[in-house]
């Protein structure tokens, strides 16, 4: 072997090391995280409280970015056309499953575009009625109901959890409201402890702290199970209340785009598993009444599998409902 060749092959072996070494010094560098939802909001709160131990585990800083805007759409094909070295990650919740029906003009596929990469988190949300509406059952709601000329039923817009919620909520009961859709689920909520409108289905993290106060009446919480959160333990599921069909939760899942690598998406994975299980998260989602997941959907495979279910399970109910958020 000539010299010169021989030193090819040492410059060739040498490259490789160093690019296997380089691949697996992930991460050498902060990691961004997209949140596509402003900033104060109970999404951008989960991110920060997840960040903190998400940064332990990987040894490096995990900067949140708020890309809010189109629903959280914007932010997630800000994402899709991110580098896919795992240095740009997006967390977002169960509008990748309900956004391809909700949009006709999407920009991005949330079956084909991302790898998924655990989620970590589920909210029930709770059905809450001005103060003044007095229902112990499902049948006495139902009586009330029906006694009015117009029963309002506010959500935080077309296609949030409380939309959907509401249209589980009609479709059980087999009765039609008159929906008030608003920019946000603050507004909606304000209207409701001003009596503007009747009832709502929120996430449990907003609407505690007025059942709390006395200033809404909770009906049930749409999980299989009740509350954890001291307090609040004692309020049924909408099953239990008489409201079979509406079973519906805001799960939270991180992603990647397409085609980072496999090794890189287990080392964040790995890290994720670590992070949600440290005591400090577990205690701040106990505090607003969302679960951790602890079952195969905290695993890249699960994770994509249950994204699958999740749209084909809200596509059919918002096609019939006729709802286009653009």
């Amino acid at each position: 072997m000539s010299k010169k060749l021989f030193s090819l092959l040492v410059w060739a072996l040498l490259a490789c090391g160093a690019g296997a070494q380089a691949q697996g010094a992930y991460p050498s560098k902060p990691v961004t995280l997209i949140v596509p939802y402003p900033a104060g909001g109970p999404m951008d709160k989960l991110a920060r409280e997840f960040a903190l131990p998400m940064e332990k585990q990987l040894g490096q800083p995990v900067v949140i970015q708020n890309l809010s805007g189109a629903g959280g759409n914007l932010g997630s094909a800000i994402a899709v056309r991110a580098a896919p070295d795992g240095y740009t990650l997006l967390l977002n919740h169960i509008s990748m499953a309900t956004a391809p029906a909700l949009y006709r003009r999407l920009g991005f596929n949330p079956e084909t575009d991302f790898e998924p990469l655990g989620i970590m988190a589920e909210s029930p949300l709770m059905l809450v009625t001005r103060p003044q509406i007095a229902a112990g059952s499902a049948v006495e709601l139902v009586r009330w109901i029906a006694r009015q000329p117009q029963v309002k039923l506010a959500n935080g817009g077309i296609g949030s959890a409380s939309h959907l919620c509401g249209l589980l909520l009609q479709s059980s009961l087999g009765i039609g409201m008159t929906t008030v859709p608003y920019r946000g689920t603050a507004p909606a909520l304000t209207d409701l402890l001003g009596g503007h409108v009747d009832l709502m289905c929120d996430l449990t993290a907003n609407v505690l702290p007025q059942v709390f106060n006395g200033k809404t009446r909770p009906i049930g919480v749409t999980s299989r199970k009740p509350l954890s959160v001291p307090g609040a333990s004692s309020i049924p599921t909408l099953e239990k209340f008489g409201i079979p069909s509406v079973q519906v939760g805001v799960w939270y899942g991180l992603y990647a785009p397409k085609n980072t690598p496999a090794a890189v998406q287990t080392r964040i994975n790995s890290a994720l598993l670590a992070a949600i299980q440290t005591d400090a998260f577990k205690q701040a989602q106990l505090a607003s009444g969302i679960d951790v997941v602890r079952d195969a959907r905290n695993t890249p495979a699960g994770h994509r599998e249950y994204l699958r279910s999740e749209i084909a399970r809200w596509t059919p109910v918002i096609k019939a409902a006729g709802a286009y958020a653009d």
